[in-house]
């Protein structure tokens, strides 16, 4: 159920502010299409992901990584080029986290940008197809922008 990130979310096909090649919410098939660059034990690019890239299975494959705060979410130069807020919350009620392109109402307040619609916002800066809804995730549920 989940998927957002600050930095964008997925595919190509996502709107005017849409994420990066690789970047979180993007589509993919393996976790390797997943931050392209930025994921080296010899922390080239700028740095390594903090966490373990993930493609999780939500529509066409979602980019994200495993986190432990929202602090480790944007993290790196380079990882969320559309400098919008990610958060880490847990998806679908496990207790595994992971990073998402937030769409609660402070944080699309924060960005900027010309909607309060929280839909709007998703469709817009992430992927066409995306909608603001809940990771799952209990008591400690986010909202996010996702398929």
């Amino acid at each position: 159920m989940v998927a957002g990130l600050a930095s964008s979310a997925c595919s190509s096909g996502g709107g005017g502010g849409g994420p990066g090649p690789g970047t979180t919410g993007t589509a993919c098939t393996q976790a390797s299409q997943c931050y392209p660059g930025l994921v080296s034990d010899a922390g080239d690019a700028g740095g390594t992901i903090l966490g373990t890239p993930t493609c999780l299975s939500l529509q066409n494959g979602y980019c994200t990584h495993t986190c432990t705060a929202d602090t480790d979410c944007c993290a790196v130069p380079g990882e969320c080029p559309t400098g919008f807020t990610e958060i880490c919350a847990p998806f679908e009620s496990t207790a595994q986290t992971y990073c998402f392109l937030s769409c609660s109402a402070a944080d699309i307040a924060a960005a900027h940008v010309t909607t309060t619609d929280p839909s709007v916002y998703c469709q817009t800066y992430a992927n066409a197809t995306f909608t603001c809804r809940s990771t799952g995730g209990g008591s400690a549920n986010a909202k996010f922008c996702g398929p």
